[in-house]
C-alpha cells in the first residue's frame, strides 16, 4: 500500500500533533508540579524565617522567664498541687460571689522546668460584675494562673445571674528542678 504524497502529509501532521499533545500534558503535570515545589518550598522559607526569629528572640524569653521564676511557687515532688491551686480559686470565688458547682483537675504536665496543671470549672454562677472581680483576682495572682477556654452564658431563670464554664491553668515547679538549676 503506498500513500500519495497528501495523505503522507496528513498522517505527518497527524503523529506531530499527536506527539506534541502527549508533550503538552506530560509539560502541563511538570509545570504543575513544579509549581507545588515552588509552593513548599515558599512555606519553608517562611517556617524557617519565623523559627530563626523565635532562636534570636530567646534571650528576651530567658530574660522574662528569670522575672517570673521567682515569683513560682515550688513543691516537692510527689505533692497534689491541684489542692493548693484549688484553695487559691475557692479563695477569690468567695471573696466576690462566685458559686463553683463542679470541677475537676487533670495530672500536672512537665513543660521542661515548669508544670502546668489545668482546673476545669465545669459550671459556676455569680453576677457579671463579681465574676469579672474573680477574673481579674485571678490574672493579677501573677504568671501562675491562667484562664483559658472561657464560655459565659444567662442564667435561665435569673436575668442577673450568668453562668458558663471556665479552664484554669496553674503553673508551678518542683523542688527537684529547681536544685538542679542552681
Amino acid at each position: 500500500m503506498t500513500l500519495s504524497r497528501r495523505e503522507q502529509v496528513i498522517l505527518t501532521g497527524f503523529v506531530l500533533a499527536v506527539l506534541f499533545g502527549i508533550l503538552g500534558m506530560t509539560l502541563r503535570k511538570q509545570l504543575d508540579a513544579m509549581e507545588a515545589l515552588r509552593g513548599q518550598l515558599s512555606l519553608l522559607r517562611d517556617q524557617r524565617k519565623s523559627e530563626r526569629a523565635l532562636i534570636d528572640s530567646a534571650p528576651v524569653w530567658k530574660a522574662r522567664y528569670e522575672d517570673v521564676r521567682d515569683q513560682m511557687p515550688v513543691f516537692p515532688m510527689g505533692t497534689q498541687v491541684h489542692t493548693h491551686w484549688g484553695r487559691v480559686m475557692t479563695k477569690f470565688a468567695e471573696m466576690y460571689g462566685v458559686n463553683i458547682l463542679r470541677q475537676q483537675a487533670s495530672n500536672d504536665m512537665p513543660l521542661g522546668d515548669v508544670y502546668e496543671l489545668s482546673i476545669e470549672v465545669r459550671e459556676w454562677e455569680a453576677t457579671l460584675d463579681g465574676f469579672l472581680k474573680f477574673l481579674h483576682a485571678m490574672q493579677s495572682e501573677g504568671a501562675m494562673l491562667d484562664v483559658r477556654d472561657l464560655l459565659i452564658r444567662p442564667h435561665p431563670s435569673r436575668p442577673t445571674i450568668l453562668r458558663g464554664s471556665f479552664t484554669l491553668y496553674c503553673a508551678f515547679m518542683r523542688a527537684e528542678a529547681v536544685e538542679e538549676q542552681n
